[in-house]
């Protein structure tokens, strides 16, 4: 079996991951939509919301797993019998530290590939982070990312600006 993780933070997962995994679902006969829990990164979700509103979104491409995993990728990959590992690049300034990330995880488990994919045009310029900003700004991030994570977003950020004028009005 030609098993791929497709590592990230994921927070949240955007169309444009989703893009990328058919793709590669398309190239292995299984692949792992893996969360990394990174502890230098303050994410929005807990991990274990991550993985739920990625198996959500996921449900309908039979050949993918969703996981975690905490430390090292090329660990993770040896104990999961992975061959590969699918980046998604949107742009030339993605290259420089997913090519860096490439060559180190292949310093560590020189029988692990590194495939690069890219997101159709109309996800290209869609990122996590610019997706959160928008969402905590009140602006409509539906074609941006699942229902599931726009629903989750819209939670989010609700009950922030709830608890903020809460706080505001303690101070009064």
């Amino acid at each position: 079996m030609l098993r791929a993780i497709y590592p990230g933070s994921f927070d949240p997962i955007t169309n444009g991951h989703l893009d990328v995994l058919y793709r590669a679902s398309r190239l292995f006969d299984e692949v792992i939509f893996a969360v990394a829990n990174n502890q230098s990164k303050q994410a929005l979700f807990s991990v274990p919301e991550r993985v739920e509103l990625m198996s959500l979104s996921c449900q309908h491409i039979p050949n993918v797993r969703v996981a975690s995993f905490d430390g090292l990728l090329v660990d993770f990959a040896r104990k999961s019998e992975a061959k590969a590992v699918v980046r998604g690049l949107r742009a030339v300034s993605d290259f420089e530290f997913e090519f860096q990330m490439a060559l180190m995880n292949r310093s560590l488990e020189p029988s692990l590939e590194a495939i690069f994919l890219m997101p159709s045009e109309e996800y290209s310029y869609i990122s996590s982070r610019m997706v959160k900003e928008v969402a905590r700004l009140g602006g409509e991030v539906g074609r941006f990312v699942p229902k599931c994570v726009e629903a989750a977003l819209k939670t989010r950020f609700d009950a922030e600006k709830k608890g903020s004028e809460a706080a505001n009005s303690l101070r009064l």
